[in-house]
């Protein structure tokens, strides 16, 4: 059985409907990590209505948390908003400096991300966390946790084995200027939380609006009862022993309410490169990401991992593995017959994973299907520049019959701008050469040369395919008893200018008979 399906029958057998949820506070732009918690809970959402359950799946956007310090692409404007919440301060313009006419810094780097979350068929309502306060929704929870903060803080305190500042308290008060920072709670009378501020100013928050906002733990474990939260997959930082996890689960109930079960995911990691990090710039957005790998597949990446493992991202050489991996699994995807339960449970975990992969629910994979191979792609978008010609030469070769569907546009478009991106494998870049260069003429040795010559020959009386270039190549190293790998090193150095790369028979049938000869006859005259 799939993980989300295991987990959707799971918490079918404790509530009768589901609110799955996932959040992200809009700090700044997102990266393809925070996908797996996005992903994960989705799926389990999907997985809940495919066996027939009411679900609903809520991306809370924590919009109150404060603006916690100037970031590399912030001008030093912002000095003056650390600690103002994000849904109060202005979004950025092109240059770091505040745009006082447009739209809040929390919405400037939100909306974007939901566009991209709509390529991959995720949906979600959407629950902005400082209209949840201003609304009053959190007003019962603030004052229980006002009333309770002793038994709170030493929850946290004993759970996290972390000691809280003396003086610290369940509600953080916006203060006079705006900011969280440095204002002090001096007393409580239901519905107002009195304060002093950093500038010595006095005042009252009233816990029924955004006037302030409950720390981290304790916000957290409020949101769980105020929305109805069944499931929250946690990142193994939350999720780890001690930490906020750990800690909301026994907040939850103080404040009146049934916490979720614990569900702990593992990171993404750009393959080579460690855990994904907005702060040390080692990322990819997921603007940029669905740029260059289909969402079908994005979404397949999530669904065939199990929670607990971490996922290296490669938008390198391993994108062709993954996009044909997906492709087979589609064109033959495993039968229903009598199978040991290793291979049963293998069996359902591959077919769980193609049906999640799908960017509309329900939809046949089939349809996500381009029926070219990700590598013969790269190949003919390299060689080719203009679309109709690989049309052409996708109808020539079988792959195609007829006009191409909307997932081979798209997948192509995806491909080209892949191979003008950073994350195109070089060894997989092709670059045909008119006339060898003196440098790598140097590399042919005279058997070598002599097989060229002898190919140049056998090749001008074929008729021109794959096929019979290949059987070419196959009988012309046999008949002066050379190695064929160095063989097709030659081709490749004469071709391409490089030892290796894509299928060099495939390479010389796009090019065409003519230009192959051309520069056949040119490199050795």
């Amino acid at each position: 059985m799939h993980w989300a399906d295991h987990t959707a029958m799971r918490l079918s057998e404790k509530y009768d409907s589901q609110v799955i949820a996932s959040g992200i506070t809009p700090s700044g732009e997102f990266h393809i990590g925070h996908l797996r918690e996005i992903l994960t809970a989705e799926m389990i959402h999907r997985a809940c209505l495919d066996a027939g359950k009411k679900s609903e799946y809520i991306f809370i956007v924590d919009s109150m948390d404060p603006l916690r310090r100037v970031y590399d692409f912030l001008s030093d404007d912002y000095e003056k908003y650390i600690g103002f919440p994000l849904a109060n301060i202005p979004a950025p313009n092109p240059d770091g400096t505040p745009n006082y006419n447009g739209e809040s810094y929390a919405i400037h780097f939100l909306n974007p991300f939901l566009d991209a979350l709509k390529e991959i068929g995720v949906i979600p309502k959407v629950v902005m966390n400082h209209e949840t306060y201003d609304n009053g929704k959190f007003a019962e929870k603030i004052d229980l946790a006002i009333t309770n903060r002793k038994e709170i803080s030493e929850t946290i305190e004993k759970i996290s084995g972390r000691e809280l500042p003396e003086g610290w308290y369940p509600y953080n008060p916006v203060g006079s200027d705006g900011s969280m920072d440095g204002v002090i709670v001096t007393g409580y009378e239901k519905p107002y939380v009195y304060w002093t501020d950093r500038k010595g100013e006095n005042g009252k928050s009233d816990i029924r609006k955004a006037e302030g906002k409950m720390p981290w733990r304790v916000d957290w474990a409020a949101k769980w009862g105020v929305h109805g939260i069944t499931c929250e997959p946690a990142g193994k930082d939350h999720g780890a022993a001690g930490g906020s996890f750990d800690t909301g689960i026994p907040i939850c109930r103080i404040l009146g309410s049934e916490p979720p079960g614990k569900m702990v995911y593992e990171w993404i990691q750009l393959k080579g490169s460690g855990p994904m990090s907005s702060s040390s710039g080692n990322t990819i957005g997921p603007i940029e990401a669905l740029g260059l790998v289909p969402p079908e597949i994005l979404r397949y990446v999530i669904a065939r991992t199990k929670i607990k493992k971490h996922i290296d991202f490669d938008t390198g050489p391993s994108l062709f593995e993954t996009a044909d991996e997906y492709e087979r699994l589609v064109s033959n995807p495993p039968e229903d017959k009598e199978l040991s339960k290793k291979k049963k449970v293998a069996r359902d975990t591959a077919l769980g994973a193609l049906r999640l992969s799908q960017v509309k629910r329900g939809d046949n994979a089939s349809l996500s299907t381009a029926g070219v191979s990700f590598r013969h792609l790269a190949m003919l978008a390299q060689i080719k520049s203009d679309d109709k010609d690989i049309w052409e030469s996708l109808n020539r070769s079988q792959h195609l019959d007829g006009e191409p569907n909307q997932v081979l546009i798209n997948r192509l478009a995806r491909m080209r701008n892949w191979i003008d991106s950073r994350h195109f494998p070089e060894d997989a870049r092709i670059n045909i050469q008119e006339i060898i260069s003196e440098e790598n003429k140097e590399k042919i040795n005279n058997q070598q040369e002599e097989f060229l010559i002898l190919l140049s020959s056998k090749l001008e009386k074929i008729e021109w395919n794959e096929k019979e270039i290949s059987e070419s190549i196959r009988l012309v190293s046999s008949e002066i008893n050379i190695n064929r790998r160095e063989a097709y090193v030659a081709l490749y150095i004469l071709i391409l200018g490089s030892e290796y790369g894509p299928r060099i028979a495939s390479i010389m049938d796009e090019i065409g008979k003519e230009t192959t000869l051309n520069i056949l006859s040119k490199s050795f005259q």
